[in-house]
């Protein structure tokens, strides 16, 4: 018999903006097809084959209607490497400046990077960084 061989294919959010969650990981480069926003479910298909996925909470409901949507602080963050630390700046000033909580202003890290901290429509943390030594 032969065992099992799971591997790692997608990360998925539930979102309660479908609209807003796609046009947000629109502008960090994450490829939604057109129409993407106005459909209970949307994937991108990520370098390497890995994919996002989102659903809304009504989605998530539909299969397991005792979901509820957590409270309090994340556990959980998607981490995303820019070309230089000047993108990060860039970045996350771009999101912030459109209405998206910056959670950490960009700063030059200890353990070598710049990096900060903005938070999704669903409040869920994107690590943003990048090597300050090329």
């Amino acid at each position: 018999m032969t065992s099992p061989t799971p591997r790692f294919d997608a990360i998925g959010l539930v979102v309660s903006d479908m609209a807003a969650s796609v046009a947000f990981y629109r502008r960090l480069g994450f490829a939604f097809p057109e129409g993407a926003e106005r459909e209970p479910h949307a994937e991108a298909v990520l370098p390497g084959g890995l994919r996002l996925l989102l659903d809304t909470e009504d989605t998530v409901r539909s299969f397991h209607p005792g979901w509820r949507a957590p409270s309090g602080g994340g556990r959980a963050s998607l981490a995303l490497r820019c070309g230089t630390p000047g993108e990060v700046d860039a970045v996350y000033e771009q999101l912030v400046g459109s209405g998206h909580h910056g959670e950490l202003k960009p700063w030059d890290a200890f353990w070598g990077q710049r990096y900060a901290v903005v938070h999704d429509p669903d409040g869920n943390g994107v690590d943003l960084f990048a090597p300050l030594a090329q």
